[in-house]
């Protein structure tokens, strides 16, 4: 837009049918948008990794609109170039122009899967994953329960000792040994669909349990469940409630990502609450978008209903600070080690679901606690989805950074709001061992432990709790 008027898109036929493409998908509007102002490039990741124009968000823009327009082909570089971005989008809230960058690097992307020349195996596997794995809860369970078998049959031990691991490249190796134990019953078969409130009831919450969320942190979405029963709220769990389609949205797999949409928004319209609660940014800031997702749907209920949801979801920590009773905490005890924590910003829960107060003032509400702000924490830590396995040398980078700053703060407890922030921490921990006893945890899980302790009249540290006694990462 300039000026206040809608671009009209080039009226051009492009030979590359992969521009022609890029042309139909994108937003030119929001192409247009761009000011190449460069407020941008400080808050870019990848631009400041390596100061290359190509690698900020207003380059990759220019790059678009070149090919949209006709000066460039979209060739390999072009496409890499798309894939090579983070999608931490901390380049929107430092946009004068508000530009929906994190939109337009999804239409990219989108275009590009739609042309794309994958080997067979990686075919394969792209269509186990996004058709077979995500989208059923049943299939879900089965991954779950495979891994939970390999973790707790002595298969886990076996292939680290006889090395059959050192077959597989150094940054999947290190990611499998910070692996949480998995387990094929995630939140609805431990404490099934209801959940009353504590005391009077102050509205209806619906958690949305995630599919990876649901099978390697399903105690984090159990204590979800109680810490908001703590606040107050009375919770439901929609039994239909699929993947949030973040993991195909951000592979190009949009028109997957539009139909996992449309199944969430019906199973938790017919669930009749007030509020939807989000404990992992990454699925968080895509369910908040499902209006934008969903824009174009044939159906105007399915865009009202999309609407309505995208309106009514909330994180758990914004959720309880801005329309619960925050719950009361046990004191910790008097020593600096057990008091110590530190945080680190989910992206996608800053940048897009804009809730990064919340969770620090859940952590100050603790009596005792010694908060310290660690430098660059609302900075990406290079997990980005699956970023880190597809791109190990940027994300390895970013990382080498991020535990810098941790390091720094001196703080026992890194708490995040993501699981895949979560798994990012415990490797940086893992690999670069910091001086000092450190241990990553998700919010909800440390705040579960204060909850805990504080009926059990107990001022033991938090490590003592089940959640850290079953974890075999904590130092």
């Amino acid at each position: 837009m300039v000026n206040g008027e809608i671009q009209k898109k080039p009226a051009i036929q492009h030979a590359n049918p992969l521009a022609q493409t890029l042309l139909n998908k994108l937003d030119y509007d929001q192409l247009t948008n761009c000011m190449r102002c460069g407020f941008c490039l400080p808050a870019c990741p990848t631009f400041r990794e390596t100061g290359l124009e190509p690698e900020s968000p207003r380059g990759r823009i220019a790059l678009m609109k070149a090919v949209a327009d006709g000066i460039m082909d979209p060739d390999q570089a072009f496409q890499d170039q798309m894939n090579h971005c983070l999608g931490c989008r901390a380049c929107e809230p430092a946009c004068p122009a508000d530009v929906k960058y994190g939109q337009l690097i999804e239409q990219a992307r989108d275009a590009i899967e739609d042309h794309a020349q994958h080997s067979l195996p990686t075919q394969g596997l792209r269509k186990v994953m996004f058709k077979g794995v995500f989208p059923s809860r049943s299939n879900l369970k089965l991954l779950g329960g495979a891994l939970g078998l390999y973790q707790k049959s002595g298969l886990q031990k076996l292939a680290r000792g006889t090395g059959i691991m050192k077959l597989f490249p150094k940054h999947l190796q290190e990611m499998e040994a910070v692996l949480p134990e998995a387990t094929a019953k995630g939140v609805i078969e431990q404490i099934g669909t209801f959940h009353p409130a504590k005391g009077k009831a102050i509205a209806r919450v619906a958690l949305f349990r995630g599919c990876i969320m649901d099978v390697m942190f399903a105690g984090t979405n159990v204590n979800t469940v109680k810490l908001l029963s703590e606040a107050g709220f009375e919770v439901v769990i929609p039994d239909t409630q699929v993947c949030c389609g973040a993991l195909h949205a951000h592979s190009g797999e949009m028109d997957g990502a539009r139909e996992l949409a449309r199944t969430n928004v019906k199973a938790f319209k017919a669930a009749g609450v007030d509020y939807i609660a989000s404990n992992a940014g990454g699925c968080g800031a895509l369910l908040v978008e499902y209006d934008h997702l969903l824009g174009e749907d044939a159906d105007p209920e399915v865009r009202e209903a999309a609407k309505w949801f995208a309106d009514s979801v909330k994180d758990v920590s914004q959720l309880i600070v801005e329309k619960g009773n925050i719950p009361a905490f046990a004191e910790l005890a008097a020593e600096a080690e057990h008091g110590t924590v530190t945080y680190q910003d989910s992206c996608h829960l800053r940048n897009v679901m804009k809730s990064s107060s919340a969770p620090r003032q859940l952590m100050r509400s603790v009596t005792g606690v010694s908060y310290v702000e660690m430098k660059e924490a609302d900075r990406c830590c290079g997990s980005a989805g699956i970023y880190n396995v597809t791109q190990p040398e940027m994300a390895g980078q970013i990382l080498e950074h991020k535990m810098e700053h941790a390091a720094h703060t001196g703080a026992r407890y890194m708490l995040t709001s993501n699981p895949g922030c979560l798994l990012q921490m415990k490797h940086g921990i893992e690999k670069h061992k910091p001086p000092f006893r450190m241990e990553a945890m998700h919010i909800v899980d440390y705040l579960h432990d204060r909850i805990v302790q504080a009926s059990n009249g107990s001022q033991d540290d938090a490590a003592t709790s089940e959640y850290a006694k079953n974890d075999p990462n904590v130092r």
